[in-house]
């Protein structure tokens, strides 16, 4: 079982920025895609972004343009930089990594907790 640990929500005012990020409480053998998904209250979660381990990335119609998903391949960390933010942006914000425990390993899904973004003024 791998944990991934989220960092970065908070309360940020309409138009603003805000980083978001995510890694894996312990290094694992292989991290292939990651990406962001998000739960607004009462709604599904919504899928956002993803990249691979090669740095190809795809975006929801809803935030291409204003999210950029990265990451850091080295320290298995990966990022949503997410601007010119609207109260409709408000919603939980998950990470979600495949990973191999292994070489011969196939891909298991883990999630992050969850953490809070809020864009109100």
């Amino acid at each position: 079982q791998v944990q991934l640990v989220e960092s970065g929500g908070g309360l940020v005012q309409p138009g603003g920025s805000l980083q978001v990020s995510c890694a894996p409480a312990v290094r694992p053998y292989r991290v292939n895609n990651m990406g962001w998904y998000r739960q607004a209250p009462g709604k599904q979660r919504e899928w956002l972004a993803y990249i691979t381990a090669g740095g190809r990335t795809k975006y929801a119609g809803s935030v291409e343009g204003r999210f950029t998903i990265s990451r850091h391949n080295g320290l298995n960390t990966v990022y949503l930089q997410m601007n010119n933010l609207v109260p409709e942006d408000t919603a939980i914000y998950y990470c979600n990594a495949k990973i191999s425990h292994h070489a011969s390993d196939s891909e298991h899904d883990y999630w992050g907790q969850g953490i809070q973004v809020t864009v109100s003024s």
